[in-house]
Parts: structure tokens; C-alpha cells; sequence
């Protein structure tokens, strides 16, 4: 799923205005300057790109099933949840 990483990486970069090969999966949103707008905008754009529904509460981003913790972990997630849809 190098596609899936490739397209979150591009649009986390998109939000904090760098370029994608400053975002990897260890970065974590905190270190790319993504403040909660910026986040609820990407999270927008995750779910137009792949068509799904992010389980993020914008209003408690630490809440809930969703971990944003890091660029790794936002990808699993959106990996785990194209792999839910699919079935």
C-alpha cells in the first residue's frame, strides 16, 4: 500500500506547506507545524481521496479510535480502514 502512504504523506505535506520528502512516518504532526485546522482539513481531504470515513472527533482529536500520534500511525489507520471498506 506504498500508494496509500504516498498520498497521505502528500497531503499532510500540502497542509504544513512542505515538501513530501519532509514528511515520514516517524514525523508527527506536532513537528510539521499541522496545527487542528490544518488537521481537519487534511482529514477532509483523506476522506475525498479514498473515499471513506475517518472516525476523527475534531472537537477531541486525542479521543477515540482514530491515532494521530504520527504520519505512521495516520497511515495504518487509513490502511486499516480502505481494508474494512474492501470487504
Amino acid at each position: 500500500m506504498a500508494e496509500v502512504e504516498d498520498k497521505v504523506r502528500q497531503i499532510i505535506a500540502e497542509q504544513a506547506l512542505l515538501d513530501i520528502s519532509d514528511v515520514s512516518r516517524s514525523s508527527t504532526l506536532e513537528s510539521l507545524g499541522i496545527d487542528s485546522l490544518m488537521l481537519v482539513e487534511a482529514i477532509f481531504s483523506i476522506e475525498e481521496t479514498f473515499d471513506i470515513s475517518v472516525p476523527f472527533n475534531a472537537n477531541d482529536p486525542g479521543s477515540g479510535q482514530f491515532d494521530i500520534s504520527s504520519v505512521g500511525s495516520i497511515i495504518d489507520a487509513i490502511e486499516g480502514l480502505i481494508a474494512q471498506k474492501a470487504s
